[in-house]
């Protein structure tokens, strides 16, 4: 960084580079004592697109989500977040990058102890200097944002139905304005009515918001209907980065399995059929 003012006094917008792309993955190695889960992964996400991350069981999907978001510290290679390498990034860095991202863990990972507005609430809490009272008005709209009904910050996450403990936990990602938002299956567990809704409101949010989106999905309906761009992890590596429609065109075993196998197909007619 060559501006010559203290780190504390620059600007979020000034620390971090918001024009490239919003996730830069280079040479990544993850491994647990012997097994060796990524080895050499590249992945790079850009500003403004939803990317889908597909792969089979065992291909560290998940790690590779938890160590993006410093979860999780890799054995091998590089994560950039806007700009910042997270292995080397200052408190300060840390800080904005955290502003700037918005995570929906798989089980929604709300506080049990909380209401649904205090845990849309408590990012702000930390981040930000807002009053109490302002920061519980904000909650209110991004709990409707997520297309929960009047009554539903009220509630503790142990009254929520599956597809509600979702939105909730949408609605706590989406509470700092985030730039960035990941996702790790929205939609598992939830009937295909309401996985379809959940599709609809993220294209929605995504294109109204102007957010990049990283999500973990096996849901192929998913796939088709609202991704840019699908990242597929094996042997290691990012073996295939494309737009669904290109990768049914793949020579490689598993992509021509999983899209090209008897849900993929089903998948993509329905996808011709609304088009």
């Amino acid at each position: 960084m060559t501006d010559e003012r203290d780190e504390a006094d620059l600007s979020d917008e000034e620390i971090l580079d918001m024009e490239g792309p919003a996730v830069e993955v280079q040479g990544l190695v993850s491994a647990f004592d012997e097994n060796v889960v990524h080895n050499g992964l590249d992945l790079t996400v850009e500003r403004g697109e939803v990317l889908g991350v597909v792969g089979g069981s065992g291909t560290g999907k998940s790690v590779l989500l938890n160590t993006i978001i410093g979860l999780r510290q890799p054995q091998g290679g590089t994560v950039s977040v806007f700009g910042q390498e997270l292995q080397h990034a200052s408190k300060r860095s840390w800080s904005a990058i955290e502003r700037c991202w918005g995570v929906l863990f798989q089980q929604g990972a709300l506080f049990s102890n909380l209401t649904v507005r205090e845990n849309v609430a408590a990012p702000m809490f930390e981040h930000t200097r807002l009053p109490k009272k302002e920061i519980f008005e904000l909650a209110d709209l991004k709990i409707a944002l997520a297309g929960l009904l009047p009554g539903a910050g009220d509630l503790k996450p142990a009254e929520l139905s599956g597809g509600m403990r979702k939105r909730a936990g949408l609605a706590r990602a989406l509470a700092l304005d985030p730039e960035l938002l990941f996702l790790d299956e929205p939609t598992a567990g939830l009937d295909p009515i309401a996985a379809a809704a959940f599709d609809e409101l993220i294209k929605d949010l995504s294109d109204s918001l102007d957010l990049t989106v990283f999500m973990i999905t096996h849901d192929l309906d998913t796939l088709y209907e609202i991704t840019d761009r699908v990242a597929v992890l094996a042997d290691g590596k990012v073996v295939a980065t494309a737009p669904v429609h290109e990768l049914e065109l793949s020579d490689h075993p598993w992509i021509r399995e999983y899209f090209l196998g008897p849900r993929g197909r089903a998948a993509a007619g329905k996808r011709k059929q609304d088009a």
